[in-house]
């Protein structure tokens, strides 16, 4: 049997807050396959984004464990942790997070440039060139739309050719025009790597997309849908 793409078997999160611990997340157990495109939906609060974070190694599980790519990243440490994010992910903010005083380009060769790839820039030409921004390589975050900076992100983060491709409401901050073509490019993108991709959204339509749909309600797994 071929082993999933992600596993988490009963994890749970906890975080700190002004009146002591806070249970986000309860045992959760969840398999996604490689090549699924996996939708999480709920209400704001439900713990969407944090299940997400989890799956990238970027919140640390308080219980349970989280297997991706067939290896057991919940006690991995910081650095292996970001080497192995760095070789086998992509991640797409609703916030963009580009690197302001870097160009389009730069910004999309950062990742590739911290792995020591040789043809850093080449490879992140031809990906801005995907995501229809070849005209706009040289220019700064700050002379883009929203739109334009989000496609910017995408080549980010599909670049180096993840094998998993996470996704948190990348459509949140964009108008509906602009939206829609950002999920376009994002299902492309996955298409055309090959990769796993689970996306936290509020949109039905763009749920509707994906090959399955978790729901979560008060951080728990509340029903799928096929």
């Amino acid at each position: 049997m071929t082993k999933p793409a992600l596993s988490l078997l009963d994890v749970s999160l906890s975080l700190m807050g002004n009146a002591g611990p806070v249970d986000i997340l309860h045992d959760i157990t969840l398999d996604v396959a490689h090549g699924e495109t996996l939708g999480l939906v709920g209400p704001s609060g439900s713990g969407k984004s944090s299940l997400l974070m989890l799956m990238g190694g970027l919140e640390t599980a308080t219980g349970g464990r989280i297997t991706a790519l067939g290896t057991d990243i919940t006690r991995m440490g910081e650095d292996p942790l970001a080497r192995f994010r760095r070789d086998n992910m992509g991640v797409v903010f609703q916030s963009f997070h580009l690197i302001p005083t870097m160009t389009a380009l730069e910004n999309v060769a950062t990742p590739l440039e911290l792995a020591g790839v040789s043809d850093a820039f080449d490879r992140a030409e031809a990906e801005l060139a995907a995501v229809g921004l070849a005209s706009r390589a040289d220019h700064y975050p700050s002379q883009m739309s929203g739109g334009e900076q989000q496609r910017v992100a995408l080549a980010r983060a599909s670049v180096s050719r993840p094998k998993l491709l996470l996704a948190d409401e990348p459509t949140g901050n964009l108008d509906e025009t602009n939206g829609a073509a950002i999920i376009d490019l994002l299902f492309g993108l996955r298409d055309r790597h090959g990769a796993t991709l689970v996306m936290v959204t509020h949109s039905n339509d763009l749920a509707a997309r994906c090959d399955r749909v978790v729901r979560l309600r008060d951080g728990r797994i509340d029903g799928s849908a096929a």
